[in-house]
């Protein structure tokens, strides 16, 4: 009686355990645009069945991070410049909202925490390693968003994310950086200061400078 519970309980343990370990690579742009992927090679990589990788791909596909053709095929999405300027826009009206609602939260330890993983960022562009400067930008703005007190909002912002991760690893490697995102250091110069307007304008251009320069 107590076995079926079991095994249903260690396979969807299997299947999100998957579900997560892709989303973050997709997420943190470990992934290149239109990479394609099987249900064969996710089961190999993960050590699981076919049916943990189909259900995770079920839920990826859903959220957007990746694409199933109508003949099978399972890839990252390949953005067109329409969508990558609404997300651009959809990430400039979420994530402004957030860092409004965050700003009479901003005390000093969060500021002295987004100081800290700008240092991150700054050797992620020292080193040339796309996935880290994906992973610790976005821990900066998640970081910062979290004090926001609105995990929908949230949620739907790393939504967004999520569908741009592939894209974001192909613009990372148009822009070359040298040095971290410039915006980082107004935005924490208007939360030291309490700017409102200043943030909401930091936090805009950040989101939206380099997608716009990618859709151009």
């Amino acid at each position: 009686m107590s076995q079926a519970p079991r095994t249903r309980d260690t396979a969807s343990a299997a299947h999100d355990r998957v579900y997560r370990r892709l989303r973050t690579r997709i997420m943190h742009g470990d992934m290149s645009p239109g990479q394609a992927l099987t249900l064969r090679g996710i089961g190999k990589q993960y050590d699981v069945s076919m049916t943990p990788a189909r259900e995770a791909v079920r839920r990826l596909v859903a959220e957007g991070a990746l694409t199933l053709s109508q003949s099978g095929r399972v890839s990252t999405p390949e953005l067109s410049n329409e969508r990558i300027e609404e997300l651009a826009a959809l990430r400039a009206l979420i994530e402004v909202e957030l860092a409004t609602r965050a700003l009479p939260r901003a005390h000093l330890a969060l500021i002295e925490r987004l100081q800290s993983i700008n240092s991150s960022v700054a050797e992620a562009v020292a080193h040339r390693d796309a996935v880290s400067y994906i992973r610790t930008n976005l821990e900066f703005h998640r970081t910062l968003y979290l004090r926001a007190q609105a995990p929908a909002m949230l949620a739907m912002a790393e939504t967004v994310w999520l569908q741009m991760g592939p894209t974001m690893r192909a613009l990372y490697g148009r822009l070359r950086r040298t040095e971290p995102p410039r915006y980082h250091r107004l935005i924490i110069a208007a939360l030291r200061a309490g700017d409102e307007p200043s943030l909401r304008l930091a936090v805009r251009s950040d989101v939206t400078q380099g997608l716009r320069m990618l859709a151009s």
